[in-house]
């Protein structure tokens, strides 16, 4: 069946994956595809869309986990037999264009608080001052004075020493993850990630062929006994990480943890990989550095991205590349985009060197430590219902155990039902776990406060059926 091209909505702070996701899950859902009909081949659809592969693959796999197809080893992917019964359409009270679902799934901020005035004055300052030049193409590692502050601002807040040639602007986290593996990472090569962790990568890894090994998170970090056993076995490339409120757990590692993960990079010789876009986001006291500003040995790639902070739709973050790593990946950065956005990068070279981002980190804290108290006061009392969680004094999200007779898959339909949308723990597993669907991620950066407050008393409700007649 031909499946007519989706108008992707790049002006949305949902990803494009996720839009692909629920496009295709509404045909699937409404039987406009039904069971034993072939999605189309990776590739060719997503010329089709003019999306990257991985945007494909992430919806793909998204719809796997969510029951809706089943993968088929060499031929593709194909409608599930039991995919109307794990997402049934909404009700015809919420198909209603005047009501919305109250999405706590999403970790993209509320676009009513994007610095859409000021960035739009140095938008124009930049093409007033240099004119036809704001839009060619950069250096492919990225624009020079951008670099320059963003090394200096590094030192300054993150105590990270580093050279403005060793970093590189990437489109994004996603084509920041995407590039590092295309330049280290080869088919057959072992990557050991946090399990669970945020999909997208788990995506990116397979893409290249690469064995995922998971290895379980603690409340101070990635479990090293644990990780040094699988090391010694299958003597990875690279550890992908997350230091500061992980995705999707909110863990924040101790400094005992990051340095033995480092410790043991030298010792097995081993890259790590870490990802730290929520540094900012801490409600109380900031009390571990980064991975990054421990590293001695140049192991750690540190990755971050301005999406969650800033606005996504820039889609701008930054590398620092260990100098052994520099050639190989700048030649790739090359062939797969040539350069990130010129205007994008000039105008948050502003940003940075007139002041305005502390100024911008100090509002959206605040902003989001509101939400935060808030949520968190909702959903202490729902602990009558078996769910448990940790304090995670920051980032975006929580983290909920449900109760042993509780699925998330089953909580996640209850709340789609009635209006809300939450994420099931399944699409952050890499492999089979008995706690796999034990557990839900909740964000209130999308949501008002109002949003907020009705959507945790249909979570209420939700947990009190599912108490009394467990699925």
């Amino acid at each position: 069946m031909k499946i007519t091209p989706l108008q992707f909505d790049h002006t949305s702070t949902e990803p494009l994956y996720a839009q692909l996701f629920h496009y295709l899950k509404e045909l699937i859902v409404t039987n406009k595809l039904p069971f034993g009909e072939k999605l189309p081949p990776i590739r060719t659809f997503s010329k089709e869309l003019g999306v990257n592969n991985i945007t494909v693959i992430n919806a793909y796999k998204q719809l796997e986990v969510a029951g809706y197809v089943t993968p088929k080893q060499g031929s593709g992917f194909y409608i599930s037999k039991k995919a109307a019964l794990k997402m049934p359409p909404l009700p015809t009270s919420l198909t209603d264009e005047s009501k919305q679902l109250i999405d706590l799934s999403s970790a993209s901020p509320d676009p009513s608080i994007f610095p859409t005035e000021t960035f739009k004055q140095y938008l124009v300052e930049v093409i007033d001052r240099d004119k036809g030049f704001a839009f060619g193409y950069q250096e492919s590692n990225g624009f020079a004075p951008l670099r320059d502050v963003l090394a200096e601002f590094l030192q300054g807040t993150y105590g990270i020493t580093t050279s403005s040639e060793l970093l590189q602007i990437v489109s994004g986290a996603q084509q920041g993850i995407d590039v590092i593996a295309k330049s280290l990472l080869h088919a057959g090569d072992t990557v050991i990630t946090e399990n669970p962790t945020y999909n997208g990568a788990l995506e990116v890894f397979k893409s290249r062929g690469c064995r995922i090994v998971p290895v379980m998170l603690n409340k101070e970090g990635i479990n090293l006994i644990e990780l040094e056993k699988k090391v010694k076995v299958c003597k990875p490339k690279m550890v992908y990480m997350m230091s500061k409120y992980q995705n999707p757990t909110t863990i924040c590692y101790s400094r005992e943890t990051l340095l033995g993960l480092l410790d043991l990079a030298r010792k097995y010789n081993f890259f790590i990989l870490e990802e730290d876009s929520m540094y900012e986001l801490c409600y109380g006291t900031q009390n571990t550095p980064s991975l990054k500003a421990l590293d001695q040995d140049d192991r750690v790639i540190y990755l971050k991205s301005f999406s969650k902070l800033l606005m996504p739709g820039l889609r701008m973050g930054f590398l620092i590349i260990p100098k052994v790593l520099l050639a190989d990946f700048t030649k790739t950065k090359e062939t797969t985009d040539i350069s990130s956005s010129g205007l994008m990068q000039r105008a948050l070279e502003l940003y940075f060197s007139k002041g305005k981002w502390h100024e911008h980190i100090h509002y959206m804290q605040e902003i989001y430590r509101g939400k935060y108290e808030y949520m968190l006061s909702k959903l202490e009392p729902l602990t009558v219902y078996g769910i448990q969680f940790e304090k995670p004094g920051g980032g975006l999200c929580f983290w909920l155990k449900l109760p042993s007779a509780m699925s998330s898959e089953a909580l996640y339909k209850a709340c789609y039902h009635a209006g809300v949308l939450i994420m099931p723990s399944p699409i952050f597993f890499s492999h089979l776990d008995h706690l796999k669907d034990r557990y839900v991620r909740m964000s209130f950066a999308a949501c008002s406060i109002d949003d907020i407050q009705k959507g945790m008393i249909i979570l209420e409700n939700c947990l009190k059926d599912l108490s009394k007649f467990p699925l």
